[in-house]
């Protein structure tokens, strides 16, 4: 395993971190716990989850991935080697039905403390805000969303400062931000130095081949600002691995289960792309999906790169891609596709 620290910090995190938003839905207890054993005992010491999760989200599952963490904190005592990453849900009907309302300090104090007592610990060392209170364009979302900008506030500093209470209390010790934009990551960052306020440490997107828009600004923001990008999806829900590819839909796959979640990866220009990737892949007697994590791995603004897998074979396959390292020739064949092909997937 290779590590890094969390930037303007001094906590070691692993290159790869373990994703867990299938864990209570697609994945049993059992299973995230055996991914848990097998992560960790393979260098991976950072885990990152949600209150969210399991996705999608219900009110039948939320807090399921947390609670799973929590029995396996209990029953293996290995809390201590975990660099344990949780998020608060914004706001929108997506979220009706865990609280009222976006971020707030009322919202998070909330959230901390429901999250905390799932999880089986007395602190989350990085506690990130899921999404914007305001409009911006994620989740598949290309333009920004002009119509309703103009009536959308960031209540930033009453959000920093709740933030700042719970690390005064000892219940997180580093905060972050997730589907954030350059304007939201500069805000927060200049609040936190203007006021004295906790600084956001991580940004957690989306980022992949197949979607790079992340190199559009905040990129930027990442290398000059000392804030790390923790990369979701770098497999794009699953499309980079090629299992999708001629219509494919191979059984009990997310994509197969939740079409939704795969929709904004796959089209006409992603799959292209795809094949082309596979070709460059094969060429080199790597797999697609070493191919694809392996790129994100090597990127000089990524702190941590995010993989999940419901099956301890794609574990196995996602986690040995830190031993992967690229040619320039590769990453040069890499380039001709993206050139060719520039952020197919929003």
């Amino acid at each position: 395993m290779k590590y890094t620290t969390l930037p303007n910090t001094d906590v070691k995190v692993s290159k790869i971190c373990l994703g867990t938003m299938t864990w209570g839905n697609q994945n049993t207890e059992a299973e995230g716990h055996e991914q848990m054993d097998y992560a960790l005992e393979n260098g991976v010491n950072f885990f990152d989850a949600a209150e969210l999760y399991p996705v999608p989200a219900n009110p039948e599952t939320y807090g399921g991935t947390e609670r799973i963490i929590g029995t396996w904190f209990k029953k293996t005592g290995n809390r201590e080697k975990v660099v344990l990453a949780s998020k608060i849900a914004g706001g929108g009907d997506y979220t009706a039905h865990i609280r009222n309302g976006g971020l707030s300090k009322e919202n998070i104090f909330d959230a901390i403390d429901k999250s905390l007592q799932r999880l089986q610990t007395d602190y989350i060392d990085l506690y990130q805000l899921h999404w914007p209170n305001r409009g911006v364009n994620c989740f598949g979302v290309r333009e920004f969303p002009l119509k309703t900008a103009n009536d959308e506030v960031e209540n930033y500093l009453e959000i920093l400062e709740g933030l700042q209470e719970l690390i005064k209390q000892g219940k997180i010790n580093h905060v972050g931000l997730s589907n954030e934009t350059p304007w939201g990551t500069m805000k927060y960052l200049q609040a936190s130095e203007q006021y004295n306020l906790p600084r956001p440490v991580t940004v957690q997107n989306s980022y992949s081949m197949i979607h790079r828009g992340y190199e559009v600004g905040m990129s930027e923001v990442s290398m000059r600002e000392n804030i790390g990008l923790l990369a979701y999806s770098p497999l794009a829900q699953g499309v980079l691995s090629g299992k999708y590819l001629d219509g494919n839909l191979p059984e009990g796959a997310r994509g197969t289960l939740f079409p939704r979640f795969i929709a904004r990866y796959k089209n006409e220009s992603s799959e292209r792309a795809v094949i082309k990737y596979q070709e460059i892949a094969k060429k080199h007697n790597l797999t697609l999906s070493e191919l694809s994590l392996a790129f994100v791995n090597q990127l000089p603004f990524v702190t941590s790169n995010i993989i999940g897998a419901t099956k301890l074979s794609q574990l196995k396959e996602n986690i040995n891609s830190i031993k992967v390292d690229l040619s320039d020739e590769i990453l040069q064949e890499i380039e001709e596709v993206h050139k060719e092909i520039p952020n197919p997937a929003p």
